[in-house]
């Protein structure tokens, strides 16, 4: 029998020992597989919490629902008759101390046609003016490797981009548009601007892509997206799962297998591994100054989560919004407000509201904020939603979580990084696989995604 040792619980994890299970059977190979997962319990960023009628996401808190790898894996579990679908609705961007409407007809902030720009209130007639070169300048030399920021103000103008687009985008993505590539964010932008030479006409081509299922864009679960770790969990039954304890190094052995020392002193030995943890992880089990050059150029972004429920009927929130983000504004300081009781209807059984306040690291007042106590941490946010939001009662629920340096953030020369790393490893851990979001994808999707790639790899490994 052969051993595979999976180090980190988290989706990717999961999704990479789930596969591994159903493969090895189908292929009639005998393997044994253990998790090694170092907190108490499985999911890694995915965590949902029960406070009385109310349902929390305290990390991610959905699946986008066009990329289908996801919805397949959800129904081989046996979780398709549990899932719930986002409520549509207009968002806003909070910006000179009032509500501003995104246009409905626009992806990330960017305008799906001339009258989707025209009729903006987030951009002056010199900004829609600008952003008409879109239409007539064509694109001579931006490549997928380029930065989105610069490729978005080529063409559509500094004003547009400032104001309506890169509040959305960076929201999406924690970090700066300067800094992130358009093949780690919309690489398709590039191609309909050479194929139908206007980032808006290329859109607007492809625009059921983006706007089709009724506006049902994201699903969760009627329990919270945690149900999809724990229906893994149960599927996982033949593999050993150890949890609350941490792995603490992974060392070759002469035989070409592999030991994976355990910080309670237990040592297992592997055939193939997958260590499926955040990039800052890895190096510290690989401890290998070959590989330092490559780990020490990956980021890593930030988030305070700060969710409040409150005893007023969700009616109060401005009609059909679903939540807004900021731009310039001095008098709020979060960077995005989800209406989580609008947006998610299981997330507040009696129909009062829920709100989930966003602090980002790229935010100017981060420093102070991740200092914070808890307590501290809510009177922010209370004086947030009562300037946004006009609402200055005391909530009697809430959650306040935050995630330091463990958002994955694909700076320019992201890609050339991995590769490099790929190399080295397939040289210096031949049958080791560095799997997860700091790598290959952060949403829940890219993270099954590359479980089952990370699982075809190891049991081609295997078979060899």
């Amino acid at each position: 029998m052969k051993k595979a040792v999976i180090i980190g619980g988290g989706i990717t994890g999961l999704s990479a020992a789930y596969y591994l299970q159903k493969k090895a059977r189908e292929s009639g190979q005998d393997v044994s597989i253990t998790i090694v997962e170092a907190s108490e319990r499985l999911g890694g960023k995915i965590r949902t919490v029960h406070d009385g009628t109310f349902t929390m996401e305290t990390g991610a808190d959905s699946i986008v629902t066009r990329k289908s790898n996801a919805a397949e894996l959800i129904e081989e579990v046996g979780l398709k008759d549990e899932v719930v679908y986002n409520a549509t609705g207009i968002s806003y961007i909070y910006t000179d101390g009032t509500l501003k409407q995104i246009p409905k007809d626009a992806v990330f902030g960017i305008p799906l046609s001339i009258e989707s720009l025209a009729t903006t209130g987030l951009v002056s007639a010199e900004g829609k003016v600008e952003a008409l070169k879109d239409f007539y300048t064509p694109n001579e030399t931006f490549t997928k490797d380029d930065s989105v920021g610069d490729f978005l103000e080529a063409f559509l103008g500094k004003e547009l981009v400032e104001k309506q687009i890169a509040p959305v985008l960076s929201g999406v993505y924690s970090g700066k548009l300067s800094e992130l590539t358009i093949a780690s964010t919309l690489p398709y932008l590039i191609d309909y601007k050479n194929e139908y030479g206007s980032i808006i006409k290329g859109l607007n081509a492809n625009k059921a892509k983006f706007q089709s299922g009724s506006g049902k864009k994201f699903l969760s679960f009627r329990r919270g997206v945690s149900q999809l770790i724990d229906a893994l969990e149960q599927k996982l039954g033949q593999a050993e799962i150890i949890k609350g304890v941490a792995a603490e190094a992974v060392n070759p052995l002469a035989d070409g297998r592999y030991e994976i020392t355990l910080m309670d002193g237990r040592a297992l030995e592997a055939d193939v591994v997958s260590i499926a943890t955040l990039s800052v992880a890895a190096q510290k089990l690989l401890r290998n100054e070959r590989l330092d050059e490559e780990f020490n150029q990956f980021k890593h972004s930030s988030l305070i989560s700060v969710y409040m429920a409150f005893d007023v009927p969700d009616e109060e929130l401005p009609a059909d919004g679903t939540g807004f983000i900021t731009a310039g504004s001095e008098d709020v300081k979060c960077n995005a407000c989800t209406w989580t009781s609008r947006k998610w209807e299981h997330t507040s059984g009696d129909g009062r509201l829920l709100v989930r306040l966003f602090y980002k690291s790229m935010n100017p007042h981060y420093d102070t904020l991740v200092a914070m106590t808890e307590n501290e941490l809510l009177q922010i946010g209370m004086e947030d939603i009562q300037a946004s939001l006009g609402i200055a009662s005391k909530p009697p629920t809430y959650n306040v979580t935050k995630w330091h340096e463990v958002m994955p953030n694909y700076h320019i020369t992201h890609r050339q990084i991995v590769e490099s790393l790929e190399a080295k490893m397939t040289e210096l851990y031949p049958n080791v696989a560095l799997a997860g979001c700091s790598y290959y994808g952060v949403g829940i999707p890219d993270c099954i995604a590359n479980g089952e790639d990370t699982a075809a790899k190891m049991l081609e490994w295997i078979a060899e």
